[in-house]
């Protein structure tokens, strides 16, 4: 299984704060760079192979930033989004990296948190290599600004439109999916939209037409947040500050789920806990490795 985060764009949205600076690489949500949350969430479902694609200015900023991927026990590579046209553009773009293996796509400015996320992610991730596709619902109060899933009264999905004038029901796909190995193949068979855009909602109908889509909807207890707007970042940051005050611990920490999960020595944690000695963050990491905070595992529950 592997993964691509998603992190081009403009983030017009943003202006002028993206004016010069691509926001999943030096906008922070509250103590942490953007992009730590969808790598985070990548490795939570067990996936140690990510391709990050970015624009060819943003990109040796990426790479400088998170390396190798080494520190986090996983294999980071690279690769170039000249123009944003469009979320499918992502499994033509990483055709080479995915290698006809099974793959999940994290967009670079969305966040989930919950308690049994990562169960949940590593269903997907065991559905993917199967043969299915999976994507994630979420109830917001806008799902005209989204991609929009309806169901039946089984909670089967029999339709999804993108950004729908009159929306079917009030979920909306997250920036999560979970595809079989033939996405690239499929997604190169994705023709513009009247957006002109690779539109992610026509290689999921694809999946949807052929019984081979399942969806996890994430009810009470778990948080999405996209941060593609000036106000859902404060929130993002907001969110993460609170709950990371509450509970006196740091979420979305790569290096913390890498030890938790075998991926890194408790030296090699000590390592990284030294690079950031000064701040909060290399105070976690140190607590950790040594024992005085265990590591994160709430995810699983």
């Amino acid at each position: 299984m592997k993964g691509i985060i998603l992190a081009g764009g403009s983030g017009s949205r943003l202006y002028p704060l993206t004016a010069v600076t691509s926001k999943q690489l030096l906008l922070p949500v509250y103590d942490k760079p953007m992009v730590y949350y969808p790598l985070s969430t990548l490795m939570l479902a067990g996936i140690r192979d990510i391709l990050i694609i970015s624009t060819p200015s943003d990109l040796p900023n990426f790479e400088r930033l998170l390396g190798d991927g080494s520190d986090y026990g996983i294999r980071l590579s690279y690769a170039e989004q000249p123009s944003p046209d469009g979320l499918a553009q992502a499994f033509v773009i990483g055709k080479e990296f995915t290698e006809g293996c099974p793959c999940a796509l994290a967009l670079g400015d969305n966040i989930f948190y919950g308690n049994g996320l990562g169960k949940r992610l590593r269903l997907a991730t065991a559905s993917a290599s199967a043969g299915r596709s999976t994507i994630f619902g979420y109830r917001v109060d806008d799902p005209e600004r989204f991609g929009v899933v309806e169901f039946d009264e089984d909670y089967n999905v029999i339709s999804i439109e993108e950004r729908p004038a009159q929306p079917k029901s009030s979920y909306a796909v997250t920036g999560l999916y979970f595809f079989p190995a033939d996405a690239c193949e499929r997604a190169a068979q994705v023709v513009p939209s009247a957006r002109n855009e690779y539109e992610i909602t026509d290689l999921i109908r694809m999946y949807l037409d052929e019984g081979l889509l399942d969806t996890i909807t994430l009810g009470r207890g778990f948080a999405w947040l996209d941060t593609g707007t000036m106000e859902s970042l404060y929130e993002a940051s907001a969110f993460v500050r609170t709950v990371e005050r509450a509970q006196d611990l740091l979420v979305s920490v790569p290096e913390e789920i890498a030890f938790a999960n075998g991926w890194i020595t408790r030296e090699r944690l000590l390592e990284c806990a030294e690079r950031y000695d000064k701040s909060d963050y290399g105070h976690h990491l140190r607590d950790v490795a040594e024992g005085k905070v265990a590591p994160d595992r709430h995810f699983d529950q």
